[in-house]
């Protein structure tokens, strides 16, 4: 009986064991081959080069400003998106009714197609735009959103915070319902104010939703591309230039596959440790917390 169920277990995950191993392990394996070679993505012909993919990537001023802008989004949209999808759980936690309702209509923005926002946003913030329209005709001043390195961060980072906002509130809401109400009440007779409940109670309680949407927000910084290919190509400058889009123009715009490949090994590194060390980091936040 034993085997039977351990056949018949096998037997369920085997498509996903597929998936992986077709999708995931081969593609991986070939991309290590690969980034040790010269391939162009079409000739049958290759050499291998060593080392030299990874010494030329990180010599490269557009490799150089993919490791910093990846930071730099971060420092921007986490905050952005975690204040706002706290703020968004807390008011639709505290409304009487249809709840659900409000955060369905949070979430719709996380279901729309990064192409499709692109170029939504991408109209307003144009020369000829409603939004720079009404700057010119009203206040006399004109800002190009998407060619100065600032404002382009700041349009990309507040627009995947608008996207991925109603996502994380879910997350946070489940938390917050999660949170023993009593506590509440022992802080209020105690003459707790809302200030210092909120930092007091709601926060360390809030501990594992807020772990799960830090890490998954940070996640997100290191994998732009739709928003930055559609707004800005990496632009202006290398100013919003991210691992995805110097791996997609490297690969698929010079041909330079091995090279490529090279980067998205040095990126998968970067991203790994740089997530690793973030989630230490918020551990420690959480054993203070009576979190283990």
């Amino acid at each position: 009986m034993q085997k039977k169920a351990n056949g018949m277990g096998w037997l369920f995950t085997s498509p996903y064991v597929l998936f992986g191993i077709i999708f995931f392990f081969i593609p991986l394996l070939w991309s290590l081959f690969l980034a040790f070679t010269d391939w162009n993505l079409i000739s049958p012909e290759f050499n291998f080069v060593g080392f030299s993919n990874f010494i030329e990537a990180v010599k490269n001023p557009g490799v150089q400003a993919a490791f910093f802008n990846t930071y730099k989004f971060l420092i921007i949209y986490v905050p952005v998106v975690v204040a706002l999808s706290l703020t968004v759980a807390i008011v639709v936690n505290g409304l009487p009714k249809l709840k659900g309702f409000y955060l369905i209509g949070f979430f719709l923005p996380y279901l729309s197609s990064g192409v499709v926002s692109s170029l939504i946003v991408n109209g307003i913030l144009s020369y000829n735009g409603p939004l720079n329209t009404f700057l010119r005709e009203k206040l006399g001043i004109n800002i190009d959103w998407l060619g100065t390195p600032i404002a382009a961060l700041i349009v990309v980072s507040f627009m995947l915070a608008w996207k991925f906002t109603g996502y994380y509130a879910l997350i946070l809401f489940s938390g917050l319902a999660g949170i023993n109400k009593e506590i509440y009440e022992a802080a209020a007779i105690d003459g707790a104010s809302r200030w210092q409940t909120f930092w007091k109670i709601t926060i360390p309680q809030l501990y594992p939703a807020l772990y799960t949407v830090l890490i998954l927000a940070i996640g997100v910084s290191f994998g732009i591309f739709t928003e930055v290919y559609q707004l800005t190509g990496g632009g202006p400058n290398y100013a919003t230039n991210t691992w995805q889009m110097e791996i997609f123009t490297r690969a698929f715009t010079n041909l330079q596959a091995g090279y490529a490949s090279a980067l998205a090994l040095i990126a998968a590194v970067v991203t790994f440790v740089s997530i690793y060390i973030i989630r230490k980091l918020l551990e420690l936040w959480g054993k203070r917390n009576g979190w283990s």
